[in-house]
């Protein structure tokens, strides 16, 4: 199977933005990644069960438009992925670097916790979503946001480096999404 053959017409398509359309081998690779840390294109074959040469198109793919980022290695052919980096600071702007693609994975989860958590150990049996509406301006809302990434900060580095994970921890969906609530198109204003 060639590049060709795997970048059909529906991928070539981009829209004016040039953004990555969604596809199932890279949402997978992307949902492997961030449940695994780092992968390379044979493991991740194996795991999924795609040829290699399949994934590394899809890694490729999802490394140009800035997804995910070559691990540290030391050398060889083994080439490790993982998901770019994110470097939050507080006074930084917010960059979404998945956009649809991370929703669509964020919603399929959500899903997939909720068909499944009878099935998982009794105390992961639960889970803490919640909801809120508040007032705020852009700055404010850009305010919160910060203080949400602030708190989340101490748990980062624990996605690359495994040995920082407590005994029983686990991949937790952390999200969060701040946006304006615009009126429906058929209510007046």
């Amino acid at each position: 199977m060639t590049e060709d053959d795997v970048n059909t017409s529906r991928d070539r398509a981009r829209d004016a933005g040039g953004a990555l359309r969604e596809h199932e081998v890279r949402t997978a690779l992307l949902d492997l990644l961030a449940d695994v840390g780092t992968v390379t294109a044979t493991e991740a074959a194996s795991r999924l069960g795609h040829s290699s040469g399949l994934c590394s198109f899809h890694l490729r793919q999802l490394a140009r438009h800035g997804y995910v980022e070559e691990a540290p290695h030391s050398g060889g052919r083994a080439r490790p992925w993982r998901l770019r980096q994110r470097h939050c600071a507080a006074d930084a702007p917010s960059v979404e670097p998945f956009g649809d693609l991370a929703r669509g994975l964020e919603d399929e989860s959500w899903q997939r916790w909720l068909n499944q958590r009878d099935q998982a150990p009794a105390e992961w049996r639960h889970d803490e979503a919640f909801s809120a509406v508040a007032y705020l301006t852009p700055e404010e809302m850009s305010r919160v946001a910060d203080t949400i990434r602030r708190a989340l900060a101490p748990y980062q580095d624990r996605e690359q480096r495994p040995l920082a994970r407590p005994y029983g921890a686990r991949p937790v969906a952390l999200i969060t999404r701040l946006f304006p609530l615009l009126p429906d198109a058929t209510e007046r204003p």
